[in-house]
């Protein structure tokens, strides 16, 4: 691998995270009382809409060239016809997973929903960028030494990072300390984001660390 690829996987990379920094940000200039815990709902849809946002131009921008048949009109279509329906999917999965863990049931549906949503842009959005509608090619990646580039172990990194940020954040929740940023969802959603943020930033320093023992073979 080049020092150039890392250098554009780190530039990414950071641009991801310079978006969610922008989320809690700008906002604020123009609504007024707007909080990343007071407004918590509005803050997860307008980070879940930025992040795809970049993802996809990021993805559109850095993707390699592709085949005739895979660029016409219709395979486009029928492609993004088919990440729309994983990405609902993945949305409601993630769901149904929050409330097997203990989220409420009937009580904060929106709530939870938007966590979902939120984790799935974290996680499925960039499976999809990268991969496709293809759960063979989510299945190879995600196994062990499943990755063929860095960014697919960038891949791996950012979403193992994602779903942990968010199980650690679960714990301050029943605890009697009577915080604002104990109410659901607030430190599972703010366990995410900055699990995703820290994966963004450590995957390419990891694979700078460890450039000489990588090895991709192409599958």
């Amino acid at each position: 691998m080049s020092g150039a690829e890392i250098r554009r996987l780190l530039t990414a990379n950071l641009l991801c995270v310079f978006s969610i920094v922008l989320t809690t940000v700008v906002p604020a200039f123009i609504w007024d009382g707007f909080t990343v815990l007071g407004t918590h709902l509005s803050w997860l849809c307008i980070c879940s809409v930025c992040v795809s946002i970049v993802n996809i131009i990021l993805h559109l921008v850095l993707k390699s060239n592709q085949s005739p048949k895979r660029s016409s009109f219709a395979h486009k279509i029928s492609r993004f016809l088919k990440c729309c329906l994983y990405f609902f999917i993945s949305c409601i999965l993630f769901h149904a997973i929050i409330v097997l863990y203990g989220a409420p049931l009937v009580e904060s549906v929106t709530e939870t929903f938007l966590f979902a949503v939120l984790l799935s842009t974290f996680t499925t959005l960039q499976c999809l960028c990268m991969l496709g509608p293809n759960i063979q090619a989510w299945i190879r990646v995600f196994s062990k030494n499943g990755a063929t580039s860095i960014w697919e172990s960038s891949l791996q990194i950012t979403t193992m990072c994602s779903i942990l940020g968010a199980w650690f954040g679960a714990f301050p929740i029943p605890l009697d300390w009577d915080r604002p940023w104990q109410v659901w969802p607030i430190s599972c959603s703010l366990g995410a984001t900055f699990g995703y943020m820290a994966g963004l930033i450590i995957a390419p320093l990891w694979i700078h660390w460890n450039r000489k023992q990588l090895t991709y073979k192409s599958r």
